[in-house]
């Protein structure tokens, strides 16, 4: 993998591209007018991340758009609650303010956003992310992207990113310490909607959930445990959990109560 810069770099860029560098155990390197093909064909792995001033960004193809963080529907959603409207999410898991939510595969944060903004400046939001490329991108794009308003970027910035296994993580929490645990698994069948859908595959943990894990979710709950999947998966009733569905038909939830 290669860590670099805009051609032309700011000290700013610099030092964030040294930093990421030794978070990802790896060496910035100087662009040198160098295309993207180019550094993705010196990379050994089609792994290149780029820092400017506004974003960090990852490519893995020369054809293919770069991943990088945006809110993109997250910031819908959020609008929605901010008129009072309500979210399917929230309203399934019963996510009220001050609750404490554990995101067990984070992704790209968009639904981490929407619990952030409906558990409010009291609740906390962890979100877990396997992959450590993933979870650096997300985490510096929940620190930095600005909405324009106020209240939605403060969600963003509650959201405390965790780099580990999610499994490992609730193994290490006590009984009924959080309010929801939540999981959005790769769809064992993909819903492509994304230009950049090719590069955040390359990076995402593509694991099913076992059984194991979602009952050690169950023990760290105290109100609800829900599962995001592809509306036609079969893997609610694989796992125990109650499905619901609704307006959209491509995605469903399914529900295990608690309480």
């Amino acid at each position: 993998m290669i860590i670099t810069t805009a051609p032309k770099p700011t000290s700013r860029s610099v030092e964030q591209a040294s930093l990421l560098a030794a978070e990802l155990k790896t060496a910035a390197r100087p662009r040198k007018g160098m295309s993207v093909r180019k550094l993705l064909e010196l990379s050994g792995d089609n792994r290149v991340i780029i820092v400017t001033d506004t974003e960090t960004r990852f490519y893995s193809h020369p054809e293919e758009p770069p991943l990088f963080f945006h809110p993109s529907m997250a910031l819908i959603r959020a609008k929605r609650l901010r008129k009072g409207e309500s979210d399917p999410l929230v309203e399934l898991s019963r996510c009220k303010p001050g609750d404490r939510i554990i995101d067990c595969t984070a992704g790209m944060a968009g639904d981490a956003l929407v619990f952030a903004y409906a558990a409010g400046d009291t609740g906390e939001v962890t979100a877990i992310e396997s992959e450590p490329v993933l979870c650096a991108l997300v985490r510096e794009g929940l620190k930095h992207y600005d909405t324009g308003l106020p209240d939605v970027n403060e969600a963003m910035r509650r959201i405390e990113m965790h780099c580990g296994n999610h499994a490992e993580y609730l193994a290490s929490q006590p009984d009924k310490s959080a309010d929801i645990v939540y999981f959005d698994p790769m769809f064992r069948q993909p819903i492509m909607e994304s230009a950049a859908i090719g590069a955040f595959r390359s990076l995402a943990n593509m694991d099913e959930l076992g059984h194991e894990v979602v009952e050690q979710a169950m023990r760290v709950a105290r109100k609800t445990v829900i599962m995001k999947e592809n509306g036609i998966s079969d893997e609610f009733s694989r796992l125990g959990f109650t499905r619901s569905e609704f307006k959209s038909s491509k995605i469903a939830y399914g529900v295990i109560t608690i309480d």
